[in-house]
């Protein structure tokens, strides 16, 4: 097995200013700077209709963010968009980054074929470094499927819903139907 040698590795301030000059969004990663890629049009659709089903039945003093919204985990050493984030409470940015929210209490990832296992993965085992963070859902790019990742006392659960089920979070209390996400959507391969 060979292992790649990382040649060059970005501070944060290079990321920033990376950012600020950037006419796309970038992720940072362990030291790399990572382009993301344009979305299809139905990792657009289906980033919408989660944020408008999460705003729908959200509890007063959470608020819903779009994939404008940077998250900051430093403890991961990451900096990302996710298709959303809600946050419950008053919202807290980094202070090395006013722009980075650092207490999510629950994100989303729409994944896509070129981010499915690092968003399945990487950025999941980052995400639940959050002391904030009681609840990931990956939303499946290729077939009617939510998957929760959420905290429980012994760890962290995954359970997936399929069409026909309901998708139900704890934390905060929101639900929606997998169908009603997924309509009118044409899945991607």
């Amino acid at each position: 097995m060979t292992t790649a040698r990382r040649l060059r590795s970005y501070a944060y301030e290079q990321y920033l200013s990376a950012l600020r000059d950037s006419h796309i969004k970038l992720e940072y990663f362990e030291g790399e700077i990572y382009a993301m890629a344009g979305g299809t049009p139905s990792h657009a659709q289906l980033g919408a209709k989660v944020i408008a089903l999460l705003q729908r039945g959200l509890p007063a003093g959470c608020t819903v963010f779009t994939s404008d919204l940077k998250v900051l985990i430093e403890n991961a050493d990451l900096a990302t968009f996710p298709d959303a984030s809600i946050v419950c409470g008053q919202l807290a940015a980094a202070p090395k980054d006013s722009n980075a929210l650092t207490n999510p209490t629950l994100v989303v990832e729409v994944t896509s074929p070129s981010t499915e296992n690092y968003d399945r993965t990487e950025k999941v085992r980052g995400y639940q470094q959050l002391p904030s963070l009681v609840a990931v859902l990956l939303v499946s790019h290729r077939a009617r499927r939510v998957t929760l990742v959420q905290r429980q006392q012994g760890g962290w659960e995954e359970t997936d819903f399929r069409g026909g089920e309901t998708v139900s979070v704890a934390t905060p209390s929101v639900r929606f139907l997998v169908d009603e996400l997924y309509e009118g959507v044409a899945l991607e391969a």
